[in-house]
């Protein structure tokens, strides 16, 4: 039985810890917090297939020299992080030519289109189907001229997806609880959401161990080659941190990095300089579920997705650092936001605290995804920005089978950690 560790317990990393579990690898998964403990549990629960525009764009790019004014809009870089952040939107800028964005819509079109097919696949071997739904999402506007969501509706004809037209009158036929303030929708019928993303990823992790695999809560210090493979240095670890004390060694023949927004520091250990941003966003729970789909706002940039526990208010992007301190207002401003698009107003949920995370993004918005181009049994699953939960599966099967010498159904190339 071949042995392998994987770094990161989030939903990539678990999903890649049972692809591999099951496949008859021994799998040693590693990680500081423990399972779902960042993006991976606090995320809007949309596995969103239909976005397949690089966030590099020039609209994008129009909102920037606000972003400093307001400190509760959706897009956020505060004031302190402009220099530090400076390299990467130099990146991301870089990305707005027409011709680079042909070849992005591209390479993000070909996971989206193998994204639900794989969770299918997975979730069956997880007995976790309870937990998606399979209901579309809408994209709604406010404005009484409906011309920017009309625009919007071509562009996703245009690049291959699935949508619907939805009039105001079929709109509120669909979800009556939205307020008559909404105009129109774009209905993407053929995407998913999950009712608690939490409890998917711990379905994922109860199936990895009871195939065999082995968790372990540490920090991976350092990585060092070895002559039968690699040594990982590790500290203590518990879920509310780490004492920081050496613990012990582990020595693994093959490696998989899929630590999110910390997976580039352990890059740099093996010589690659990777562009990655932890990319911050939050949620906020309301008490009511009075969505059947997650619905998202063209005007306010966030979305409202239907839970177990509640609605899940989630969004915005703040560029402030990986350990800065979370501006909870920006979490608590959703509330405000949602209020406007239901025609019921709705209240916080008393028991869940406002959350923030961090998204480990690329400039480029695609993931770092294949094999070490220097070090052989090294391999990459990380930087999924917004997608994290969408390409889990798809990304954990594509792994697989580079891992195993087979043709992936995705050519990795565009997503190679060597393209930077």
């Amino acid at each position: 039985m071949q042995l392998i560790s994987v770094i990161g317990a989030g939903v990539v990393g678990l999903a890649t810890a049972v692809q591999l579990q099951q496949a008859g690898y021994q799998v040693t998964l590693i990680d500081k917090d423990g399972p779902a403990a960042g993006c991976s549990s606090g995320n809007a629960g949309h596995f969103a297939t239909e976005q397949v525009f690089p966030l590099a764009s020039f609209a994008v790019l129009r909102q920037l020299p606000i972003m400093l004014l307001n400190p509760t809009g959706p897009l956020r870089l505060r004031a302190g992080y402009l220099l530090r952040a400076l390299p990467w939107l130099l990146r991301f800028v870089a990305n707005v030519a027409p011709g680079r964005q042909q070849a992005l819509q591209q390479a993000l079109s070909a996971l989206n289109q193998q994204a639900l097919p794989a969770w299918q696949r997975l979730l069956a071997v997880t007995q976790a189907e309870d937990l998606v739904q399979y209901r579309g999402a809408l994209l709604v506007s406010e404005q009484v001229s409906l011309k920017k969501l009309a625009a919007t509706f071509r562009q996703y004809q245009q690049a291959g997806v699935s949508v619907r037209w939805l009039e105001q009158a079929a709109l509120m036929a669909r979800e009556p609880a939205l307020s008559h303030k909404v105009q129109g929708a774009i209905e993407f019928p053929d995407v998913a959401h999950t009712v608690d993303p939490y409890a998917l990823c711990m379905r994922l992790f109860a199936k990895f161990q009871a195939l065999g695999g082995e968790f372990r809560q540490h920090e991976v210090r350092r990585i060092r080659a070895h002559a039968d493979g690699y040594m990982l240095d590790l500290a203590e670890g518990t879920a509310a941190g780490y004492s920081g004390q050496m613990a012990q060694q582990i020595r693994t023949p093959q490696l998989v990095i899929s630590a999110g927004a910390w997976s580039h520091q352990l890059c740099r250990q093996l010589g690659w300089k990777v562009p990655l941003e932890a990319e911050r966003g939050y949620h906020l729970m309301t008490q009511s579920r009075p969505l059947q789909c997650p619905v998202s706002s063209l005007e306010r940039k966030f979305i409202m997705t239907p839970m177990q526990q509640g609605l899940r208010l989630a969004g915005t992007v703040e560029f402030a650092g990986r350990s800065s301190k979370p501006d909870y207002r920006r979490a608590k401003v959703l509330l405000r936001h949602a209020n406007q698009l239901l025609a019921e107003p709705t209240a916080a949920d008393p028991q869940a605290e406002p959350w923030a995370g961090n998204r480990p993004s690329l400039p480029d918005s695609l993931p770092v995804l294949g094999a070490c181009p220097k070090h052989p049994g090294v391999f990459y699953n990380f930087g999924h920005q917004h997608l994290g939960l969408t390409w889990a599966a798809c990304s954990a099967e594509i792994l697989l089978a580079t891992i195993r010498g087979d043709k992936p159904a995705v050519a990795v190339t565009p997503y190679r950690i060597n393209r930077f």
